[in-house]
């Protein structure tokens, strides 16, 4: 077997942001470094956006960033500034280009394309198992995601953020190009937490995406008719051509995906927890796991001991609680926070930024009782 010091599993967003890190850095320059996926990634497959404040490492690759975001609900339509955050979009194929082009320049990482099908623990090290050949190596770390292991446990409530996407092009200029539409809930609910999510690229382009917080997916025409419907209310006599299309599913959940590593095996991206549980954003996140992952690794610590308790986590589990129960109470819940407080505030919250006195304020917004309720079934 080809033997290596470290394994990077999957080449997606969490590969490849590590891979280069790695890459980057002189300390690990005598490090060997197999990059394995059963496909090199080139297709605009999905789309990323995230907020932060000022320049950014990634804003070479944006396709569009915005100022202001509009919210909707049942009583509140709000077009707000989100200062000092910008929101920003990345599209896949731009990022695949660039990290694809990067991971050539480091003379120490080499790529196959094989499928993984075992990762195997041994006395002297780990086995990757792919359908070609097999791997020797120190340490994996392993982007592999399945939701087997969620649904096999009771503890923690899992729902999905999932959705359909149309890119879509106007005949005649109709979009606001500098203000993204965070969460529109002004649609139908039907018992679940539905919105619709549109970003606008140029007074004729903008991406629609139906989108749900919920345990179940739809028929895919059910998400594909929401679109049309809020395209004819939105945009009547609006002719329109559908130039892409994207789905997704993002899993919501406080699973403690960490309990699956050891000090040689650490899981990744979606697959190691890195997605925000409450939202799905899932790609600054990472971007920060990986520098954080880099100077542990420096440090020489196991793997095992990379997890740090978070109280965001617990925030977000409390939500998944009364989301599990009640999924009806999406709207409501972020119609409250969006009402009584600022924008950027709730952008902070959710990038887990907030101070204890932050945190209260937020919680303070929506009616309590269903989170009094889950954090006593939590206590009891």
């Amino acid at each position: 077997m080809s033997h290596y010091d470290y394994i990077i599993i999957g080449a997606g967003a969490s590969g490849l942001l590590l891979a280069d890190a790695l890459g980057s850095d002189d300390f690990f320059a005598s490090k060997s470094i197999l990059v394995i996926d059963k496909e090199v990634k080139t297709k605009n497959d999905r789309t990323w956006c995230f907020w932060e404040t000022g320049d950014g490492i990634f804003d070479h690759l944006l396709e569009k960033s915005w100022s202001k975001i509009y919210f909707a609900g049942d009583k509140l339509c709000l077009s707000t500034s989100i200062a000092p955050y910008s929101y920003k979009m990345i599209r896949a194929m731009d990022f695949y280009s660039h990290y694809n082009k990067q991971i050539q320049k480091h003379p120490n990482i080499t790529r196959t394309t094989d499928e993984v099908t075992a990762v195997n623990e041994l006395k002297n090290g780990m086995e990757v198992v792919g359908k070609d050949k097999k791997y020797a190596c120190e340490k994996v770390f392993n982007s592999i995601f399945s939701y087997e292991s969620l649904y096999d446990q009771k503890k923690y409530p899992v729902l999905q953020q999932h959705f359909i996407g149309w890119f879509i092009k106007t005949q005649k200029p109709v979009f606001k190009v500098d203000e993204a539409t965070f969460m529109d809930f002004s649609i139908p609910q039907k018992g679940n937490t539905r919105f619709m999510y549109v970003l606008p690229f140029s007074e004729t382009e903008a991406l629609f995406e139906y989108t749900l917080f919920s345990e179940h997916l739809l028929k895919k025409e059910e998400y594909e008719d929401a679109i049309v419907a809020y395209l004819d209310e939105h945009y009547k006599d609006v002719l329109y051509t559908i130039t892409e299309k994207e789905q997704g599913s993002i899993p919501m959940t406080a699973y403690p995906f960490h309990k699956k590593n050891t000090d040689s095996h650490m899981y990744i991206g979606i697959a190691g927890g890195w997605a925000k549980p409450s939202t799905g954003f899932t790609f600054y996140s990472t971007s920060k796991k990986v520098k954080k992952l880099t100077a542990h690794l420096r440090r020489n610590k196991p793997l095992s001991r990379f997890y740090k308790k978070d109280k965001f986590l617990f925030y977000d589990m409390l939500l998944l609680d009364v989301l599990a129960k009640n999924n009806h109470l999406g709207q409501s819940i972020f119609e409250s926070l969006f009402k009584k407080r600022p924008a950027s505030l709730i952008l902070k919250f959710l990038d887990n930024e907030t101070t204890i006195w932050e945190d209260i304020r937020m919680m303070a917004a929506p009616k309590p009782i269903p989170f009094i309720r889950a954090l006593l079934a939590r206590i009891f």
